[in-house]
């Protein structure tokens, strides 16, 4: 028996029960599309299990991978998909004066001693439109705010977000920002793996001895209870 040799009553639900699914369908696409990115909230760096603080200079900085679960689902790209590790970065400033990033620069050194600086929006935008592609490694301290086609709306939409931007800490603050490092290729990138951050200065525009945070730390750590 054809569809349109059901009964009229029975029909007549069937086709309620379609349209209904229809619409709930198309209500979802709507909300994924209008899914946009939020940035994490600037909970002060030491509260982060990954971190190094210089209480001379009154700064802290920490780094948090974004690589599993709820953390990584923030973004509409799964990034560890097409090998880059998304790492956020909390720097916080206790003392009484401003403390400068614009010179900034940061590293991740792996187990093996592999270095890896953070991709470019280029490299990204890249390997997002040719996920085989391989990334090159160029010194660029952080990401800029050139975006290429190609790219769905949340990916473009996400992309000035990513970088640490801002050239300051004000006094008792915190900033934050994201940076992505290509780690593909390698199985275990935390494990044994060390992140370095340099270039930061004082008001006075002394640069301040490195941060090296090792992710170890943020391994070990137990689990936030809900």
């Amino acid at each position: 028996m054809s569809f349109l040799d059901l009964p009229r009553g029975r029909l007549r639900t069937v086709c309620s029960r379609l349209l209904t699914i229809a619409v709930v369908a198309l209500l979802s696409s709507y909300v994924w599309a209008g899914r946009q990115f939020t940035m994490p909230s600037a909970t002060p760096a030491e509260r982060y299990p990954a971190h190094d603080q210089h209480p001379q200079e009154a700064v802290v900085v920490a780094v948090d991978p974004y690589d599993l679960g709820n953390k990584a689902n923030i973004f509409s790209v799964r990034y560890s998909d097409v090998g880059f590790l998304p790492m956020f970065v909390i720097v916080t400033n206790d003392g009484d004066q401003p403390v400068e990033l614009s010179g900034m620069k940061a590293q991740l050194v792996t187990a093996n001693r592999t270095k890896l600086l953070p991709a470019t929006d280029e490299d990204i935008t890249r390997r997002l439109t040719r996920p085989s592609a391989s990334t090159n490694r160029y010194p660029i301290p952080f990401p800029t705010k050139k975006v290429k086609g190609g790219l769905s709306k949340q990916a473009v939409e996400e992309n000035p977000e990513r970088a640490v931007v801002a050239k300051a800490v004000e006094p008792h603050s915190s900033q934050v920002g994201f940076l992505f490092f290509d780690v593909s290729g390698i199985d275990v990138p935390l494990a044994g793996a060390h992140f370095y951050l340099t270039g930061v200065r004082d008001a006075k525009g002394n640069e301040l001895m490195y941060f090296e945070i090792p992710l170890e730390k943020y391994l070990s750590a137990p689990p936030k209870s809900n």
